[in-house]
């Protein structure tokens, strides 16, 4: 299957499904590498990326367990995704971030590191952070909600309305070797606080009483 076909039937479910609604895709450049980091609650969140009416060309970090699962490896190796070992620090993912970005395109990444379970979001890991300082690459903010109830509302016979929210670019300044730690804290606190600003109150989790969010 190509990787145009499998968009299309997406695009297909999703809307037979459910009532996606994108907002701010005039944040999202048309072109050139730029990391969409998004919150993450549920596997649809992936397809809802996938799907954007303005990057056709996003991949994405997801966690190598699929590999286990002939259909989602199928679906996600046409779909054209980076596997991330979750388990450590995996620099063969981090190599191939960095080329895909290299060659212009759109990367889907959960700064959380993980799906929160309770559709909250939890607190940021630096990897995002430290792709986007090393690469020079400008970090496109994203609030997914309404897909933590998603499957649950289908089996109940009713379409789910679900909101992507792109938010304004944010470029990181070079890090600095001698306080590197100390950025990547406050970049990865910067990027999750930007996501969270395009959730409802209920999903601000971690940085639900953030000084900065107030």
């Amino acid at each position: 299957m190509k990787r145009e076909t499998l968009r299309k039937i997406t695009i297909f479910l999703i809307k037979l499904l459910s009532r996606p609604e994108y907002s701010g895709l005039e944040h999202l450049p048309k072109e050139g590498p730029v990391i969409v980091a998004t919150n993450h609650m549920s596997r649809v969140d992936t397809m809802l990326l996938f799907i954007n009416p303005v990057r056709k060309d996003i991949t994405a970090l997801v966690a190598d367990k699929y590999l286990d699962y002939p259909f989602f490896r199928f679906i996600l190796k046409t779909g054209g995704v980076i596997f991330l070992d979750r388990s450590q620090a995996d620099f063969g993912a981090f190599r191939k971030a960095r080329e895909v970005l290299k060659e212009g395109v759109a990367l889907g990444i959960a700064p959380e590191g993980t799906r929160s379970d309770t559709g909250q979001l939890q607190e940021g890991k630096p990897g995002t952070a430290m792709l986007a300082a090393t690469t020079q690459t400008p970090v496109v903010p994203v609030g997914i909600a309404g897909t933590d109830t998603y499957f649950r509302d289908i089996l109940r016979l009713r379409r789910p309305r679900v909101q992507v929210c792109f938010g304004p670019a944010m470029h990181l300044p070079p890090l600095d070797r001698g306080k590197r730690d100390e950025q990547l804290n406050q970049y990865t606190e910067d990027i999750m606080l930007a996501i969270a600003r395009l959730l409802p109150e209920r999903h601000h989790g971690f940085y639900k009483h953030h000084p900065r969010l107030r």
